[in-house]
């Protein structure tokens, strides 16, 4: 396709041609076939681009033969600039259709290679023996060839829509963007989950949180948030694990655990509200209640107390003892009653790592926070308030046996004017996942990294 001295940008889109934009006018869309079908004297082609689909008709009277053979000679996912005259037709999916009057070839399939990936092959049993979308060797092998299918392009506008809500919501409330290093010391979370690689013949470790770097930034720039990818060696098989993940964080200078609540529940709700404003024919493909939608965009989210939530595990049986941090099979059962989130806050000192703030009222507990999703989705949210004295601080590395080298930038920022100050980590993925009623948090990701896969 090669037009010298022409530009190749696209004009004209599927989905404004579905719109009524075009109406009894000659265009030309550029797309790839996603099926055809016909006969000698006929030939019907879906047309496909990155707004919609459109069924596109060829008659061999009107387009000649040898063009007529061209346009049979497309097979899926050949790539075509289609020129023709958009008819309404109420019978029509979309409610229009192309009648072709000339055929262009751009990228050809062989058709000795068919296009790998089948309607067969989307809701199946995957690897663990459960139904999900894309989620067998073959698809997984194929991620690449997958993204085309319109579910998986669904998933990548409604992750798109989410990142830009996270960023509005943020520079929306005078927080500024800031990054933090990959290559990372020392753990946030906890040393079994890190990520070990070689540094110059050195030790260290890709990141799992921007946190302590972005407390060493509070005193600076007091509101700051960063999207970016983190990483942990966790080797669960759950549908809401990866080993490569995208955080959503903020660090707040002058702020208690409430107001920190305040922000992520601010962020839900807005992320929740932009999919209904954007994505909404995505939501209803994915036979979405967008009622229920626009209630985790609206209502206020209920906060309760970690002993309150053994209370109500214990009362269902449920083998937990105070004290365990709860795992994603408890999550799982304590959420299937909630019909918006909740905060689950003041987890025991024991369950949590030494920059939670103890809480000055009742030593045993900390001034934290996780938010928790509806539908047995579970954590999606976690942060609060930080040790900000460098006596605490000290205190708390000290009685977890840490070593104080590695943390002794952290440390600094409590000896130079520390303020009470607290943050949280928001799983990107995860909440998609929520929102868009995924069967498997691989399903919202383009290339998903799991204990079992770098590959492709």
């Amino acid at each position: 396709m090669e037009r010298f001295g022409e530009s190749l940008v696209k004009t004209i889109w599927i989905g404004d041609v579905q719109n009524g934009q075009h109406t009894d006018q000659t265009v030309e869309l550029k797309g790839w076939v996603k099926r055809s079908r016909g006969n000698n004297n006929i030939w019907f082609v879906v047309l496909r681009d990155s707004t919609g689909t459109i069924q596109c008709v060829g008659k061999k009277k009107a387009l000649g033969e040898a063009v007529f053979e061209t346009l049979k000679g497309a097979i899926i996912e050949t790539s075509v600039v289609f020129t023709g005259h958009v008819r309404a037709d109420e019978r029509a999916e979309g409610g229009h259709e192309l009648d072709i009057a000339n055929v262009e070839i751009v990228g050809a399939v062989n058709s000795e290679r068919p296009f790998p990936i089948t309607e067969a092959d989307m809701l199946v049993e995957d690897e663990d023996g459960e139904l999900t979308y894309g989620g067998t060797e073959h698809t997984l092998n194929h991620r690449h060839l997958y993204l085309r299918t319109t579910r998986a392009t669904t998933m990548l506008k409604l992750r798109s829509s989410a990142f830009g809500a996270i960023h509005n919501y943020f520079r929306g409330h005078d927080f500024l963007e800031y990054q933090a290093p990959n290559f990372v010391a020392g753990a946030v979370e906890g040393g079994s989950t890190l990520f070990e690689v070689p540094y110059f013949g050195k030790q260290a470790y890709l990141t799992q949180s921007w946190q302590l770097y972005a407390e060493a930034a509070m005193p600076a720039l007091e509101r700051l948030y960063t999207i970016a990818p983190s990483f942990r060696a966790e080797k669960s098989r759950t549908r809401r694990h990866l080993t490569e993940f995208w955080h959503a964080e903020m660090e707040m200078a002058w702020a208690t655990n409430n107001d920190i609540m305040a922000h992520g529940e601010g962020v839900v709700r807005s992320i929740a509200k932009t999919l209904l404003e954007e994505r909404e024919d995505e939501l209803t493909y994915l036979e979405r209640d967008l009622e229920m939608i626009a209630r985790y965009a609206d209502s206020p989210y209920p906060r309760m107390r970690y002993d309150e939530a053994i209370e109500i595990l214990q009362g269902k049986d449920v083998s937990v003892e105070w004290g365990q941090d709860l795992d994603y099979s408890k999550e799982k059962i304590l959420t299937q009653d909630f019909d918006v989130p909740h905060f689950l806050t003041h987890y025991p000192k024991v369950a949590k790592p030494f920059y939670h703030r103890v809480d000055p009222e009742d030593e045993k507990y900390v001034l934290c926070h996780d938010l928790l999703a509806p539908e047995g989705y579970g954590e999606i949210i976690g942060g609060g308030e930080r040790t900000w004295s460098e006596q605490e601080i000290l205190q708390r590395i000290d009685e977890e046996g840490t070593p104080r080298e590695p943390y002794q930038f952290y440390i600094d920022v409590r000896s130079y004017g520390g303020v009470p100050h607290g943050g949280f980590g928001l799983g990107v993925d995860r909440v998609v996942s929520w929102l868009a009623g995924a069967t498997h948090i691989r399903e919202v990701i383009p290339f998903p990294r799991t204990s079992r896969r770098v590959t492709p």
